[in-house]
């Protein structure tokens, strides 16, 4: 049975009745069928019964947990068992080491500045930035420390924000890139996008034997999986960025879809529920990997740049991040 991704948006309650799921709101109640969850993400004011989360703990299933404004809380993140102790300490050292932190954290800047790259010139909008990443990639070898690779990533990003703006409709430019609180729509949208696009690979991770707590780009620390923002660098660009495209490029996200709170501009509830919608119907597409030779849907793409992770570890293969060819 293929696994999907459960999306709750109301209110309601999540408990288990012998074997069974059920999800009950002011609509009714509705089971939910645990052999076919993959993950759940929870954006409505949800009481999950401790039985609910001891069997979905038993199934291996993770809840991710969104607030009132749609911002990532936190994940209910089962016991590891897939876990490999050698694995576990090859990654440390490429932690510890400074010269293969260093290339792993510059590979990921490398792969997203290549992917906004590919969008870029989709949009028709690249103009001079294929020189300007050169000038800026040059600075980015010579780096020798995570801090000034992070700077180069924070200047090919600014770069690339006020290049997609030309692309975007009057209404719903970026304009300068805000987060808590989003300043307008688009950047409401992008955040929106890329904090469930931090749960999606926390998922993929967690089906894998890397430890999510261990990053390279972004600086371990608590409560956060930082692993899963070192890929989502990766993955951001031919997402969460070409999603937002589209979505207002076609008119189907409307000014009424954002509302006005915290000082800034957030999804409604309605909002939430189209972009949700496009957001896995995105995940869900497939296209034709060059090397392995056959479909896998984007989804799938996660876990195989974390495969990809792991032969790096292990000494098997040189990691290259995924530069899209779709």
């Amino acid at each position: 049975m293929r696994r999907h991704s459960i999306t709750l948006l109301s209110d309601g309650t999540l408990f288990r009745r012998e074997n069974t799921l059920y999800f009950e709101n002011a609509r009714g109640k509705k089971p939910l069928a645990v052999e076919g969850i993959y993950d759940i993400y929870i954006y409505g004011h949800v009481n999950i019964s401790s039985q609910a989360l001891h069997y979905l703990a038993q199934k291996g299933i993770a809840v991710h947990f969104f607030n009132h404004y749609g911002y990532y809380d936190g994940t209910f993140y089962p016991r590891e068992k897939l876990h490999s102790g050698d694995l576990v300490i090859r990654q440390a050292e490429h932690y510890l080491d400074r010269g293969r932190r260093l290339t792993l954290a510059k590979l990921f800047v490398k792969g997203s500045a290549l992917n906004m790259e590919k969008n870029l010139k989709r949009w028709k909008v690249a103009d001079g930035f294929s020189d300007l990443l050169g000038e800026l990639f040059e600075e980015l070898e010579r780096a020798k420390k995570i801090t000034e690779v992070m700077n180069v990533e924070a200047r090919i990003r600014s770069e690339y924000y006020s290049r997609w703006d030309e692309h975007l409709p009057e209404g719903f430019k970026i304009i300068k890139r805000t987060r808590r609180p989003p300043g307008n729509e688009m950047n409401a949208l992008i955040s929106f996008l890329n904090s469930r696009l931090y749960a999606t690979i926390v998922s993929e991770l967690y089906n894998t034997q890397l430890v999510p707590t261990v990053s390279y780009l972004h600086e371990p620390g608590e409560r956060r999986f930082s692993l899963a923002l070192d890929l989502s660098e990766i993955f951001k660009p031919i997402i969460a960025d070409r999603i937002a495209n589209r979505l207002v490029n076609q008119g189907i996200i409307k000014k009424e879809d954002f509302r006005e709170e915290l000082n800034g501009v957030l999804l409604t509830k309605n909002g939430m529920g189209k972009v949700v919608g496009a957001y896995n119907d995105e995940m869900r597409k497939s296209v034709r990997h060059p090397n392995l030779r056959k479909n896998v849907t984007k989804q799938r793409l996660i876990r195989l740049e974390a495969y990809k992770l792991m032969r790096h570890f292990v000494g098997s293969s040189r990691y290259e991040p995924l530069v899209a060819w779709f």
